[in-house]
């Protein structure tokens, strides 16, 4: 199995952790172990990542009661049920062959798993016959509790090309968000947190947000660097809303080592869909770095 492209390869290179990155990219694994599985059939939810059939990269996220995410075999995650109606990935959900990524994240334990592979239509929902299966560790998430699952929901409440600026204000008071993107190895969905502020809103068809550091493995950078194709999910913890962006992202090398990410808005999709799950206020990851100090005030 081929665990980088060249994209990651050289961001690698670039960065000087190639010997490292080997050693962690062992933990890339084709199939799903037991305890793996354990933790996908405990989980309320599940972010996934594909291209739509115009070729933008969305991040989605599915809530369902714990089962709704199961193995079903070492080398297959099902999933009952899908996106609600409406959501930018409704339609590549319900077809057989597309390539996805996924991340499931549990916010009460500060696990994460990552697993990304083909997609298979079944009667209950999808399933997705794994390529890459791989845990990552607990920096930057911040814990958190779950509160109600909630029935209603008006749905996709508003369409757009660039934010608005409530959806600005929303950005800018993320601690957490998800991130899809596609290159040589597949589509791969991940998490970035940090305190709120972290992403900054430079115009209505923008952000920034710095790239720290992590397991050596630039996948999403070196997704980035061969296809700048991204999808931008950011929950709303409180409330179960969730706003999604797509675009087009790039790296930037600061002169002192330093990395942050310029994405650049295409379209937006706010919603409050029903079926939503509610959690409760975070306890903030030591991991987090401090904040420069023009960018730590935020207001929703």
């Amino acid at each position: 199995m081929d665990r980088y492209h060249q994209g990651s390869l050289a961001v690698q290179e670039r960065v000087g952790v190639r010997e490292l990155a080997e050693h962690v990219g062992r933990s890339i694994g084709v199939g799903i172990k037991d305890a793996a599985a354990a933790f996908l059939g405990l989980q309320p939810h599940l972010v996934v990542g594909a291209a739509d059939g115009a070729g933008r990269v969305w991040a989605s996220l599915l809530t369902g009661a714990p089962g709704f995410v199961r193995a079903t075999g070492p080398y297959r995650m099902a999933v009952a049920g899908g996106v609600p109606a409406g959501d930018p990935l409704a339609e590549v959900l319900a077809t057989a062959g597309t390539g996805v990524g996924t991340i499931s994240l549990d916010p009460r334990t500060r696990r994460r798993m990552r697993l990304g592979g083909t997609l298979e239509v079944t009667a209950r929902g999808f399933a997705v016959e794994t390529e890459r299966v791989f845990a990552n560790c607990p920096k930057y998430i911040q814990k958190r509790q779950p509160l109600e699952l909630v029935a209603e929901g008006a749905g996709v409440v508003r369409r757009g090309l660039a934010l608005t600026p409530g959806q600005e204000r929303a950005v800018r008071a993320a601690d957490t968000f998800f991130v899809a993107t596609t290159a040589g190895n597949g589509v791969d969905a991940s998490h970035r947190g940090g305190m709120p502020g972290f992403v900054e809103v430079l115009s209505p068809v923008e952000l920034s947000w710095p790239d720290y550091a992590g397991n050596a493995m630039f996948l999403t950078l070196g997704n980035l660097a061969s296809d700048p194709r991204a999808g931008l999910l950011f929950p709303d913890w409180e409330s179960g809303a969730v706003l999604q962006l797509s675009g087009s992202a790039r790296t930037e090398y600061g002169p002192d080592g330093g990395r942050s990410i310029r994405f650049r808005v295409d379209s937006v999709v706010e919603a409050l869909h029903p079926g939503r799950l509610r959690w409760s206020a975070p306890e903030y990851s030591p991991a987090n770095p401090a904040l420069p100090p023009h960018r730590g005030s935020t207001t929703r």
